[in-house]
């Protein structure tokens, strides 16, 4: 597959690069010059079309698409008792098969061609992203002791786990609060012997941090170790917002992901992650939006700019977490996260899962490759996302779904919503 004169562009460039971009089955095969390629093209960018790596959703739970807009303005554990887990507590298989696919639709048309999910009844959840040709790692979410849960993701990771394939998969135990320490280090140490990550909440609430020093007599980083994250091949800390600032050396350089979800911390009242911190300490941080619940967007590139807006304006710093710094949390250290490790970037060999962008809009007047990446995150928007594609196949073009019946979908959302409200 060609696609002819487009501005080829990733966190590893200092500038967009026009070529010709020649795929072969799954993977980058080739970059040319532009216009120089002589097979047909399946795409003529004609210079105004930026080709990027796909974006990649490191902490979702998509299904609840389903619960979207319920408990709207409230804190997070009154939003968790008193409206999320009666709801889910009726959720029956059908019901995560087709919030996901609702959650899948709206992620493709975004640019989204990967992510990371945790929720219940699991194998529908990887039935919907086969059916939609998605990348993505998933996990149960586990909490309490129960060893039948645990089996539960065990048996997740034997039916769909494939580590050179679409489909990862991890164990979930859902946070700290809600898997006593010892449980939550049997699943982590279950997880080593599989040679699977781990994806977990950990410090998303300030209650949490005093849950932990105050009732469990820890300190927050020490606990990681303890409860063996350290020892998994990829651990997923979703929200990492009351980090102790002064203990983030311990967690640069190795196998753990902070996953910063901006959007749903400031809906929740959270707070906000010391994300600058953990880019100069050298933590590896990635992008979620969490739930549609609490988000209540599954839109990564909405998170790209509320990322660098965010911590500019709390920092009071301009120069402070960058556009392609964003870009790279987006893509190479969601995927890394993830543990696809040729994701992320466009060069030969790597996988071609891309996001095409048409920049004959307005809002990229006066857009340059020296400016293009500053252009995107800060002037553009998913609106401008024309293309979608995971292991070379189109998943999404010009409006229209290829792998998944839109109106279908949506017709059987709403039927399974309408069943979890009434009980």
């Amino acid at each position: 597959m060609l696609l002819r004169d487009v501005l080829l562009l990733d966190s590893s460039m200092e500038k967009a690069q026009p070529c010709d971009l020649v795929l072969s089955g799954p993977v980058i095969d080739s970059i040319l010059p532009p216009r120089s390629a002589s097979l047909a093209a399946e795409l003529d960018g004609k210079g105004s079309v930026a080709v990027l790596p796909g974006f990649v959703n490191a902490h979702s739970h998509a299904a609840m698409t389903l619960l979207r807009g319920l408990g709207d303005e409230a804190p997070l554990m009154e939003w968790l008792q008193e409206k999320i887990w009666p709801v889910e507590s009726r959720l029956r298989p059908e019901h995560v098969y087709w919030g996901t696919l609702l959650a899948l639709l709206e992620m493709l048309s975004r640019g989204i061609t990967c992510f990371a999910d945790m929720y219940f009844f699991m194998d529908q959840a990887a039935e919907a992203a086969r059916q939609s040709g998605m990348r993505c790692a998933l996990c149960r979410g586990l909490v309490g002791s129960d060893e039948k849960k645990l089996e539960e993701g065990v048996d997740l990771v034997r039916r769909f786990h494939d580590p050179s394939g679409m489909i990862h998969v991890q164990l979930g135990p859902h946070a700290i609060y809600t898997v006593p320490p010892e449980a939550f280090r049997e699943i982590s140490m279950t997880a080593r012997d599989l040679g699977v990550g781990v994806h977990t909440h950990w410090l998303e609430t300030e209650w949490e941090a005093g849950y932990i020093r105050e009732e469990l007599g820890k300190d927050p980083v020490d606990l990681l170790f303890e409860v063996g994250l350290s020892e998994v091949p990829f651990a997923i800390l979703a929200h990492g917002v009351w980090f102790p600032e002064d203990r983030l050396e311990s967690l640069a350089g190795g196998n753990m992901t902070v996953v910063h979800n901006p959007n749903s911390n400031l809906k929740l009242g959270s707070g906000i992650a010391p994300v600058p911190s953990f880019l100069e300490k050298g933590v590896r941080v990635a992008l979620g939006t969490d739930g549609a619940a609490s988000n209540n967007r599954l839109d990564i590139w909405d998170e790209m700019r509320t990322c660098c807006l965010l911590h500019k304006g709390f920092r009071r710093n301009p120069c402070t977490v960058r556009a392609a710094e964003v870009l790279r949390m987006a893509t190479l250290d969601g995927a890394r996260a993830l543990g696809f490790e040729d994701v992320g970037l466009l060069k030969p060999g790597w996988q071609a899962d891309l996001a095409l962008v048409n920049l004959d809009k307005p809002h990229y007047v006066g857009v340059t490759p020296e400016n293009l990446c500053a252009s995107l995150v800060y002037s553009g928007s998913s609106a401008d996302v024309e293309g979608t594609l995971a292991g070379g196949k189109w998943l999404f073009r010009k409006g229209r779904h290829e792998t998944l019946d839109e109106r279908a979908i949506v017709r059987q959302a709403r039927i399974c919503r309408k069943e979890l409200l009434e009980g």
